[in-house]
């Protein structure tokens, strides 16, 4: 039997250039864990229901860094926001832990998991207005990586985002 490298080849047209390119730093916070922390009232039924809240508290600062970065990024004229179907390609450059080999390459097979990670960057996305909705994306290619192990990988903690778009779509 022998394995073969998936080919990351697209069947759509994409413009080579991103629509949208930014840098942001900062902890990436994970979106989705949630916490029970006690029992408040429906205001349609009046029925008790779970209060819940974010495990996670670098959530609403990962958020506000990426909407602020995409923001100053529309306002300069660098971009405009996306009406067509898109393309998200985000390397997270995550913290390298303490105690990880320095001499040897290693990998961020860890938690935060990357999809949270996502969720949170493309509802950042969303409030910022680069697109209407987080529905847009029709293809994305995401990765965490440490600090120097990589082409895309920061010099410390953030994201390089890049959204593209189709070639003739509507955009």
């Amino acid at each position: 039997m022998t394995l073969t490298i998936p080919d990351y080849t697209t069947a759509y047209d994409w413009h080579p250039t991103p629509a949208l390119t930014v840098i942001v730093y900062g902890l990436a916070g994970p979106l989705g864990s949630k916490t029970a922390v006690g029992y408040g009232r429906s205001r349609k039924t009046g029925k008790a229901i779970p209060l819940m809240r974010e495990s996670s508290t670098k959530v609403k600062p990962w958020r506000a860094k990426v909407q602020a970065a995409i923001e100053a990024a529309l306002l300069r004229g660098q971009a405009h926001p996306i009406t067509g179907p898109a393309r998200a390609d985000i390397t997270f450059t995550m913290p390298k832990p303490v105690n990880a080999p320095k001499r040897r390459r290693t990998y961020p097979a860890v938690t935060p998991d990357i999809d949270k990670l996502e969720r949170s960057t493309y509802d950042a996305i969303t409030k910022a207005r680069a697109w209407e909705d987080d529905g847009r994306v029709i293809e994305n290619h995401n990765r965490k990586v440490y600090p120097g192990e990589h082409p895309d990988a920061l010099d410390q903690p953030g994201a390089i985002i890049r959204l593209y778009t189709l070639n003739g779509a509507d955009q």
